[in-house]
């Protein structure tokens, strides 16, 4: 019997996985979602309309977009996050919360600034302030995941499945109606007829982050003595191979502890080639999906959407359809396989893809583009819940924050350094958006290979983590 009360091996009832979602934990994980999410709507949907309105073209706002590959290298600080502690903060708050308190000082910052900045007279201002947004949401996730996955024992699998899923809602949230909030704000200042509409909606957003940071004081943090001690394990160790003492063994020591036992802990826990094998699908999972997101807002846009009708559709009844058909992909995952679960998300992904496609080239259509909407969350909820869930098993306690990182950072390269020329293949194309999104849904199809080829070692390496609940292979496993 595990710690959640199911059985290992047995698959839990419907009832007893829904009744995970009630665990009070699940808000708290919820919260660090939602505080992940909102700054996407900073450097994602408002920075793009804002270029956009102010007269720069589809490749700018597209090549702009390289600012979100911090994300994918967020790992190699990582380190250093998961062991530097913020002075004075650290000793009051804890490790974790003290890291995402500062840095979600360093983001209010910066909306105070953009609001006194213009793109048309300043681009280069504007894209540095949000590179700095960029860089501290980057390194905040850091620390939110790790406390996130902190939050659940190492062997409740059950409980590990359901926060994923409220993760990803809260993520959602924080992306969807942080959106939403923007969008229509920025539209009832437009049309009460002020001129900097879009820096007056930055200070308003700058009041959820204050909020957000009320919010985090709810949120326990776990003394990290296990932790810290298995990292002191670790350097002694290392220290005693060293044929060397003093300050430079020192040195040497802290450097290996912090860089390197992460990544050796990794790679020694699975192997090398299952490593490798699991990177390669990490990295091209979600490329497609990216590809479209990245051009979305702009899609909606030049095909005759309004602020207020993007805010309804993509985002008001995008975060209502996430927020349910990710819980409902928690209990997918649990029920038929991670694996089964992960190839089913990437048709979707292709699929709804082709949805925009025949949205484009049909013409505007409020009932088509909720249906599109609609299903490109569900699909994103599917493929997005079962990542969580399997990198979150994966990482060792040891290293919470940088394994997670390193993972996460692998998909997010993926996505941000093709993504970035998504806006110069719309222009390519001459501003053919139908083929644009049929190029996106063929993206989807090398990582279903790569998945296809590893799906095996998968299922092994599952049950090395105790994700029983998630793969049928594993139980068929002797």
């Amino acid at each position: 019997m595990s710690s959640d009360g199911s059985k290992s091996g047995d698959t839990p009832s419907i009832a007893h996985t829904f009744r995970i979602y009630l665990d009070r934990r699940m808000v708290r994980i919820g919260l660090l979602g939602l505080i992940s999410g909102f700054p996407w709507v900073l450097i994602g949907s408002a920075l793009s309309l804002w270029l956009k309105e102010d007269g720069l073209s589809r490749t700018t706002i597209g090549w702009a977009g390289l600012i979100f590959g911090v994300y994918a290298i967020n790992f190699l600080w990582a380190p250093l996050i998961d062991r530097i502690q913020i002075p004075f903060l650290t000793a009051r708050l804890g490790h974790r919360r003290a890291w995402i308190l500062s840095l979600q000082a360093v983001i209010l910052t910066c909306l105070a600034l953009w609001s006194i900045f213009d793109p048309v007279t300043n681009l280069q201002g504007v894209i540095a302030i949000a590179l700095v947004i960029a860089i501290a949401s980057a390194t905040q996730d850091i620390t939110i995941d790790a406390l996130r996955i902190e939050q659940v024992g190492s062997d409740e699998s059950a409980a590990m499945a359901a926060g994923a899923a409220v993760a990803v809602v809260g993520w959602w949230t924080g992306y969807k109606l942080g959106g939403v909030v923007a969008l229509v704000t920025a539209e009832t200042l437009q049309q009460a007829g002020m001129t900097n509409y879009w820096q007056l909606t930055f200070l308003v957003l700058g009041a959820i982050v204050v909020l957000c940071n009320v919010a985090l004081m709810g949120v326990p943090e776990t003394p990290p003595s296990e932790r810290t001690q298995a990292q002191t394990e670790y350097e002694q160790a290392l220290r005693s191979r060293l044929n060397f003492g003093g300050m430079l063994a020192a040195i040497v020591t802290w450097l290996g502890a912090t860089l390197i036992g992460p990544l050796a802990s990794f790679f020694r826990r699975n192997g090398m080639a299952i490593a490798l094998a699991v990177l390669g699908f990490i990295f091209l999972f979600k490329i497609g999906e990216a590809f479209l997101g990245r051009m979305s807002i702009i899609f909606y846009k030049e095909i005759g959407f309004s602020k207020t009708d993007i805010a309804l559709y993509s985002k008001g009844i995008g975060w209502v359809t996430t927020v349910f058909f990710t819980l409902l992909g928690g209990l997918f995952a649990v029920r038929v396989g991670l694996v089964r679960a992960m190839f089913l998300a990437g048709i979707l992904m292709a699929l709804t893809n082709l949805m925009f496609s025949v949205l484009a080239w049909s013409g505007k259509s409020e009932l088509m583009f909720a249906l599109a909407v609609v299903m490109d969350d569900l699909a994103g909820a599917f493929a997005t819940v079962t990542f969580v869930a399997f990198i979150s098993m994966l990482v060792d306690r040891t290293y919470t924050a940088t394994q997670y990182a390193l993972l996460a950072s692998i998909g997010t390269a993926g996505r941000t350094l093709f993504a970035s020329g998504s806006g110069a293949l719309v222009d390519w194309l001459n501003g053919d958006w139908g083929v644009f999104f049929v190029i996106t849904a063929v993206m989807v199809l090398p990582s279903l290979l790569c998945l296809w080829l590893i799906r095996h070692q998968l299922a092994r390496m599952l049950v090395g983590s105790r994700v029983r609940l998630f793969s049928k292979e594993a139980h068929q496993d002797p």
